[in-house]
């Protein structure tokens, strides 16, 4: 038998390495997709909760302090804006430009930060708590669940943002930020959705 030749050793080619799947086609974007539609069905029943109690029970159902558009709509708007810049970091990963994804991220994070402080203050200046009668609970229900989502959401961000600026993205890396930007965009439209049932119909009536 011919002896056989030993094969030279190539050089690992970390550029080569598969990376499996690329932001859309990621099968980690899908789970989060259905992990949005679940959540979107728990609130939209929170939401139902809100407007059958308020057709059970009457005029006398809301306070008689009307909700104040002082916070929320500027939270509203701040919310929004941390939704764009968010689509911008996307949009960065997707050209490979690491200053942009960061810039984004970080105008992100620092918006939700805002929205935060603006909720719990918001809270704190309400006449009445959550035992109060059944429109504070389902006031504080409503808000206080979107704004755990808030607050997970503000952990994801800061996580891409750390990732982002060690490098870790790049255009066939960037799974994790179309993910995380997902689930931002996610508690961005909820919050319109609370906002117009909790803030806007009250004074529609």
């Amino acid at each position: 038998m011919r002896d056989a030749v030993p094969m030279a050793e190539a050089p690992l080619q970390i550029g080569s390495l598969a990376v499996g799947s690329i932001a859309r086609r990621a099968s980690g974007w899908w789970g989060m997709v259905t992990l949005v539609a679940t959540e979107a069905v728990l609130f939209s029943y929170l939401l139902f909760s809100y407007f059958y109690l308020a057709t059970q029970s009457g005029p006398n159902w809301y306070p008689a302090e009307l909700p104040s558009f002082t916070l929320s709509a500027p939270s509203t708007v701040i919310l929004i804006a941390s939704s764009i810049a968010v689509w911008f970091a996307e949009k960065g990963a997707e050209t490979g430009s690491r200053g942009r994804l960061v810039a984004g991220l970080l105008v992100g994070l620092a918006l939700g930060t805002i929205f935060v402080g603006l909720q719990v203050k918001e809270w704190l200046d309400k006449p009445f708590t959550l035992s109060a009668h059944s429109y504070g609970s389902m006031y504080f229900t409503v808000t206080g669940f979107h704004l755990a989502h808030v607050v997970v959401g503000l952990v994801i961000l800061a996580v891409l943002t750390v990732w982002s600026a060690l490098g870790y993205f790049d255009r066939q890396r960037m799974a994790p930020v179309a993910i995380g930007a997902l689930y931002w965009h996610f508690v961005d439209v909820v919050w319109l959705a609370v906002f117009f049932s909790l803030y806007i119909t009250p004074h529609l009536r």
